[in-house]
């Protein structure tokens, strides 16, 4: 044999050994019987039922589907307000400027610019 192979048949010679001799533990057996009945009696019935096992999956990945689009949309829809607000931004800072400056304006210089714009829409 090579030393390869040795080495595997070891480690696979300790893990029995180790495993019976954990066995010798009254506790220990009592836990892994519990952990077989288990685990058997769930093989069990996926072995009786695999149609109802089947339509499980087949349930939770529609829902994992359904729950991707509806993330898609809403970025989707996110990124298109985001693009809205980006076309807003400027029109809205214009009219805040025209805003603070109206209101930064004293009644006579307001006055002026009301008449001032009145004579160029005349000439």
């Amino acid at each position: 044999m090579t030393k390869k192979n040795q080495f595997w048949r070891g480690m696979l010679i300790g893990a029995i050994a180790g495993g019976a001799l954990s066995l010798l533990d009254k506790q220990t057996r009592q836990v892994m019987k519990e952990s077989v009945q288990k685990t058997s009696s769930k093989v069990s019935y996926v072995l009786c039922n695999p149609g109802t096992i089947t339509d499980k999956v087949k349930e939770t990945a529609s829902k994992i589907k359904t729950a991707a689009q509806q993330v898609t949309e809403d970025i989707s829809y996110i990124t298109n307000k985001v693009d809205e607000i980006r076309e807003l931004t400027p029109q809205v800072t214009e009219i805040l400027k025209e805003t603070k400056a109206s209101f930064s304006m004293s009644e006579e210089e307001q006055l002026l610019q009301e008449v001032s714009g009145e004579e160029e829409n005349n000439n």
